[in-house]
Parts: structure tokens; sequence; C-alpha cells
């Protein structure tokens, strides 16, 4: 079955503490996805023989059903059709914009 959402897609967040921010698909786990900038956990990390300590900002994972497409800087809505090409049964499934029926690439 073919996925919403995939790595490398731009999308905004629609709902959390996190509202209105954008950025790509890092990684996806399952029903969760982790986004470039959005839901960062401030990490401390003690100070070894080896190495000083430091603070780090990493991103954590957010619901999918948290986020969306992006077209124009705003939230959209996408739908899946079947594009025939040429040769014997060739059908591929492609992810379109509802709102203006633009392809979304990969």
């Amino acid at each position: 079955m073919a996925q919403k959402f995939k790595k490398n897609d731009q999308v905004i967040v629609i709902s959390g503490s996190n509202k209105g921010k954008k950025g790509k698909i890092l990684e996806i786990l399952g029903d969760y996805v982790i986004v470039d900038g959005v839901n960062l956990a401030t990490i401390h990390k003690k100070p070894t023989s080896n190495s000083a300590g430091e603070i780090i900002k990493s991103p954590r994972k957010i619901h999918r059903s948290n986020i969306s497409h992006i077209e124009n800087d705003k939230a959209i809505k996408i739908k899946f059709s079947i594009e025939e090409g040429e040769g014997k049964d060739f059908k591929k499934k492609v992810r379109i914009s509802r709102k203006s029926g633009k392809k979304i690439e990969q």
C-alpha cells in the first residue's frame, strides 16, 4: 500500500505545541515521523575523561496525524491516483494535491 508521507517530504505541523512549524521528514517510524527542526528536546551530555560536556538539541518523533503536506506555505490534503504508462500492465500509484492537482514528487 502506498504511504501518504515519504522521507524528504516537506510538511507543516497542524496541531500541538509545534503548530505552524515547517520542515522535512528525516525518518519514518511506523505511525510516527521525525521532522527536522520540530519537537526538539534538549539533551545535557555529562563530561567524560575523553570529551567535554555539551548541550544538544535533538528532534523527537511526532504522530503523522499532526502533520500535513505543504504547498505555497499552506497545509494541503492529498489523494492517490493510478498513472498508466507504456508497456504491458504498467501502472503506478502517485500522490496528487487535492487543491491544485499537481503531482507530489519524491
